[in-house]
C-alpha cells in the first residue's frame, strides 16, 4: 500500500494546512505501519501553495528506517529542493492524454517526459529511486476514453528513463474491471506487471473492483489515501482517492498482509479529517467507527 493522502489528498483542500497538522498526519500513518508514505511536492507555491511548505514537512517528519517517503519532483528546481531535504525516492508525472495535458501542465507528452529526462538522470546520479505516474489511463475528461496502447508506449518511455514503477491514474474514476485488465495485460507489453502499480479514483464507485481486477492480474503495489482524501476537480461531486481503509479491509478478507493496523490508520484519517471538520469519506472507517468508536 502506497499512502497518498498527505500529497494526493491534501494538494486539492482550498484552506491550507498548517505544516504541523501535515507532520501529525505523516507520523501517525508511519505508526500504522504502512511503508511508503507520499509526503509532500515540491513544485512552486504559485500554483499549489497547499505544498509550499514541503522543506519543513520533510524535515520535521519522524521517519521510521524500512519506510520510504516519496516526494512529487515536476523539474529540476523541485528535485534540486527535494534532495536538499533528504529526499531518496521521487515521483515525476506525465499523462496519457495530449488535451489534459496541455490543459494540466501546458505541454504535450512528448515534452512532458522531455521535462522528465533531467530529473530522472539527475536521480540516477544522485542514488534516488524514482516513481512514475501516469494520469488518465482509463479515461479523460476532455477525451473520453483512452486507448490502452497509448498508456502502455507512455509506460514504457518512463520505464526507459529509469523509473522503477509505473503508477497507472484512473484520474477521473471512469475505469471498469474489464477495462483494468485489458489495461493491465496491454501495459505488460512493455512494463512487468510486478513494476505496475494501480491509483483508482472512486467516482463511479469502481475503485475497490477495479483494484481486486489487478489484484487478479498480478499487481501488488495499490496507491489509496487515509480517510478518502482529495476529491477530483475534473468531476464534479467525485469523491477521489479510494479510501486506504477501504483498500485495507479488501486485502485483509482476501488474507493478503500488509502490516498495516487498521485501528492506528483510522486514527490517522480520524486526526485529519477532526481538523478538516467532516468525516471520512472511507466506507469502512465510519462503519467501524459505527459499531467500535475510536478512544
Amino acid at each position: 500500500m502506497v499512502e497518498v493522502g498527505p500529497r494526493d489528498g491534501l494538494q486539492n483542500e482550498s484552506a491550507i494546512v498548517p505544516t504541523e497538522v501535515k507532520v501529525g498526519l505523516i507520523d501517525r500513518l508511519t505508526d500504522a505501519g504502512l511503508q511508503a508514505i507520499e509526503a509532500t511536492s515540491f513544485v512552486s507555491p504559485k500554483w499549489v501553495p497547499q505544498m509550499a511548505d514541503a522543506t519543513q514537512v520533510m524535515a520535521a517528519i519522524r521517519r521510521r528506517p524500512g519506510v520510504r517517503y516519496p516526494v512529487l519532483t515536476p523539474n529540476m528546481k523541485g528535485f534540486e529542493a527535494a534532495l536538499a531535504a533528504g529526499c531518496d525516492e521521487v515521483a515525476v508525472f506525465v499523462a496519457a492524454s495530449e488535451t489534459f495535458s496541455h490543459k494540466n501542465i501546458n505541454c504535450s507528452i512528448a515534452e512532458s517526459l522531455e521535462r522528465a529526462r533531467p530529473v530522472t538522470e539527475a536521480a540516477r546520479a544522485h542514488g534516488v529511486r524514482v516513481r512514475g505516474y501516469i494520469s488518465c489511463v482509463l479515461g479523460c475528461p476532455y477525451e473520453g476514453d483512452i486507448a490502452p496502447e497509448r498508456v502502455r508506449d507512455v509506460a514504457a518511455a518512463l520505464k526507459g528513463l529509469g523509473c522503477y514503477e509505473i503508477s497507472l491514474g484512473d484520474t477521473i474514476g471512469t475505469g471498469t474491471p474489464g477495462k483494468t485488465r485489458k489495461l493491465i495485460a496491454t501495459v505488460s507489453e512493455a512494463v512487468p506487471i510486478a513494476e505496475q502499480a494501480g491509483h483508482f479514483h472512486d467516482t463511479y464507485g469502481q475503485a475497490l473492483a477495479n483494484a481486486y481486477a489487478a489484484l487478479e492480474m498480478g499487481v501488488a503495489t495499490f496507491d489509496s489515501s487515509v480517510a478518502g482524501l482529495g476529491g477530483c476537480p475534473y468531476a464534479k461531486g467525485a469523491t477521489g482517492n479510494v479510501a486506504s481503509e477501504d483498500v485495507l479491509y479488501l486485502l485483509e478478507g482476501l488474507g493478503i498482509e500488509t502490516g498495516v493496523d487498521m485501528t492506528r490508520l483510522r486514527i490517522a484519517g480520524q486526526f485529519i479529517s477532526d481538523f478538516l471538520g467532516r468525516a471520512p469519506v472511507s466506507r469502512v472507517a465510519c462503519a467501524l467507527n459505527a459499531k467500535d468508536p475510536l478512544p
